[in-house]
């Protein structure tokens, strides 16, 4: 009976509060979302030049989709989702492939030219991303049959990619919005620090303690057994006595 109301009650709540929004106010707490961008139908993207992410153009808001997940920056904090419009889980670090596109990248879409080069971008419909995103990465697509749709694509040398990245990586960690964030995660990280020495000094008299109460009680454990010893010739006298009763109990 118990298992069955607790069923009703289940249910009812999941009724009255959808899975999604109880995630989201679960989600929410501490670290606030982004706002909602209304899509009147599923975006198209494009495919950014030397890697496999892809954008999507016509927003102003940047909102990426690489390796099966949408992922959104929005005041120095990263987002991602299964969705490219809601359920937006907090992401605590700066995603791998951010710092292989170039933070330029609009402005080459507009002028539908990159790094000097035409640039004939095919946009993706939604749903045509998401059939073929996973063989064109294992098939590696873009540059071996496409070229990303630049004209006479050159892709940079290996060194040459490392060291955009770490200047990309400069750039974008003196946006203030992310130092503000960084600071921010600092301090949550120094707070259970600083909580764990002042439970330790709590603890440690009351380890001590008995330790201390053994050794001043040793003597009073000891005093007994001295005691013993200097009864035992009292112990011993009742035994001289059953003889002598015997005999008295034999003649009743």
């Amino acid at each position: 009976m118990r298992k069955f109301l607790f069923g009703v009650l289940l249910s009812a709540l999941v009724m009255v509060v959808p899975v999604p929004m109880m995630a989201e106010v679960n989600i929410s707490i501490g670290i606030p979302l982004p706002p909602v961008i209304v899509f009147s139908s599923a975006p198209e993207v494009i495919v950014i030049p030397g890697t496999y992410v892809y954008a999507v153009p016509d927003i102003e808001v940047d909102i990426f989709f690489w390796d099966g997940w949408w992922w959104r920056p929005w005041e120095g904090r990263w987002y991602r989702s299964r969705y490219y419009d809601r359920d937006w889980v907090y992401y605590r670090y700066v995603p791998y492939f951010y710092y292989d596109i170039d933070f330029g990248w609009r402005g080459y879409y507009r002028d539908r030219n990159w790094h000097g080069r035409p640039w004939g971008y095919q946009r993706i419909p939604y749903q045509h991303l998401q059939q073929n995103w996973r063989n064109w990465d294992k098939n590696r697509y873009w540059e071996s049959q496409r070229k990303w749709d630049v004209e006479r694509y050159q892709p940079p040398t290996s060194q040459q990619r490392q060291d955009l990245r770490r200047q990309r990586q400069y750039e974008y960690s003196r946006r203030p919005d992310v130092q503000s964030h960084e600071q921010w995660k600092q301090q949550q990280q120094r707070q259970p620090e600083a909580r764990q020495p002042k439970q330790q000094q709590q603890r440690q008299p009351q380890v001590q303690q008995p330790k201390q109460q053994q050794q001043q009680r040793q003597p009073e454990f000891q005093q007994p057994k001295q005691q013993q010893q200097q009864r035992q010739p009292q112990a011993k006298q009742p035994k001289h006595s059953q003889p002598q009763e015997k005999p008295e109990g034999k003649g009743q």
